[in-house]
């Protein structure tokens, strides 16, 4: 079979990727003593062991370089309730952190604060892929809280706890 692949149109691959339901997540870390993020839904676990997660940035954030820099991130899963941080933490805003509140974690990265749950990983894989940066990091501190988490899916914020379970 000697079948010619072409480029599969972008707005197709949009729309298949809107079919996908995702976490909302932002990512963190501290460069130079300044907080720094971006609002990320490219976040998977690989492994619990050991524990290990993957995200993906585009090199053109304005995060990206700080990210790239540094040894430590956090991933921020949030709260249904913190839709206008999504939004802040998805622009170019040089000051993301302006009125936010967090803290830094165990490692530095900032923790923002009524989230569902944090992650805080030590960057142990740079990888690159074309427009972005697959940051592979080992899993170091975590907690949750009771907080139902925002879900993502056809470019609309859903409340996570509302979920049904499948019989």
């Amino acid at each position: 079979m000697n079948a010619v692949l072409t480029a599969v149109d972008q707005e197709l691959i949009r729309n298949v990727h809107r079919r996908f339901v995702s976490g909302v997540t932002i990512v963190t870390t501290c460069h130079e003593g300044v907080p720094r993020g971006l609002a990320v839904n490219a976040f998977a676990s690989i492994s619990l062991d050991p524990p290990l997660i993957l995200v993906c940035v585009q090199k053109t954030s304005s995060t990206y370089p700080s990210l790239f820099a540094e040894q430590y991130f956090a991933v921020n899963i949030l709260s249904r309730d913190q839709q206008a941080l999504v939004r802040k933490f998805a622009t170019k805003d040089p000051d993301k952190f302006a009125g936010v509140a967090w803290h830094p974690g165990a490692t530095g990265a900032p923790v923002l604060d009524g989230v569902s749950a944090h992650l805080e990983a030590e960057i142990t894989e740079r990888l690159q892929a074309s427009t972005h940066t697959a940051f592979i990091g080992r899993v170091v501190e975590a907690g949750y809280s009771d907080r139902p988490p925002m879900v993502y899916s056809a470019g609309r914020f859903y409340d996570g706890g509302l979920l049904h379970e499948l019989a």
